[in-house]
C-alpha cells in the first residue's frame, strides 16, 4: 500500500480499517469492554492516523488495540505480531548511534523510524504489559525506549521473551541485529 503524503487513499484506508477489525474481532483478549464501531469512528476521523497504523501494518507490526485512555477517550494501538516486525529489523537504537558508525552502518534506526512512521516506541513496562497478551519475541528482540541516563552512556535497552519470562539487556546503541527491530504503539 503505497501512499501520498502521508494520506492513503479511500480504498487504502478501508482495506487498512477491514483488517484491523478482523484482528479486532479474533483476539478480543487484548480489548474487553472496547466496540469495534467506536474505533472504526476514530480511525476514520483521524486520517494522519490510520496513514501511521498502515505504516505499523506494512512493516509486519500487526498493529491492534490493547486499551483506551479514559481521560482523553484516545484508543491505544500496539503492534500485535508475533515476533518484532519483519520490516523494521537489522536497525540500530537512534540516529545518533547511526551517525556514529563509520562502517556497515545499518539502513536505519529505531527511533529514527518510529517518528518516520508517526508512532512512538515501546517502553519496558508497555512492552511487559504486551506480554501479558500472549507469549510474543520467542525468536527476536526487540529495542525499547532508553532511560537518559543509560543513553548518554552510550547504551541502549532492548526486551525479548525466554524460558517463559521477559528479559531486558543493554547493548551498545549503534549495535543491530538481523533479528533485532521495535515495536511502536499510537494513540487515535
Amino acid at each position: 500500500m503505497k501512499t501520498s503524503k502521508n494520506k492513503l487513499t479511500a480504498s487504502q484506508a478501508a482495506e487498512l480499517i477491514s483488517i484491523l477489525q478482523t484482528r479486532f474481532e479474533k483476539n478480543k483478549n487484548r480489548h474487553k469492554g472496547i466496540e469495534w464501531n467506536k474505533v472504526q469512528a476514530k480511525l476514520e476521523a483521524s486520517p494522519g492516523k490510520l496513514w501511521s497504523l498502515n505504516e505499523m501494518e506494512i512493516s509486519g507490526g500487526e498493529p491492534d488495540v490493547v486499551g483506551i485512555d479514559k481521560k482523553t477517550n484516545e484508543y491505544i494501538f500496539y503492534d500485535c505480531s508475533a515476533e518484532t516486525p519483519k520490516g523494521r529489523r537489522s536497525i540500530c537504537y537512534d540516529p545518533e548511534a547511526l551517525e556514529s558508525r563509520k562502517e556497515h552502518k545499518p539502513a536505519h534506526s529505531a527511533i529514527g523510524m518510529a517518528d518516520e512512521m508517526g508512532i512512538e516506541m515501546l517502553t519496558e513496562e508497555q512492552y511487559r504489559e504486551l506480554q501479558q497478551f500472549g507469549a510474543l519475541d520467542l525468536k527476536t528482540s526487540s529495542w525499547v525506549l532508553t532511560p537518559s541516563p543509560i543513553r548518554k552512556l552510550g547504551g541502549a535497552l532492548f526486551c525479548d521473551r525466554r524460558y517463559d519470562t521477559v528479559f531486558v539487556y543493554h547493548n551498545g546503541a549503534e549495535s543491530y541485529y538481523a533479528a533485532r527491530g521495535f515495536r511502536g504503539w499510537l494513540r487515535v
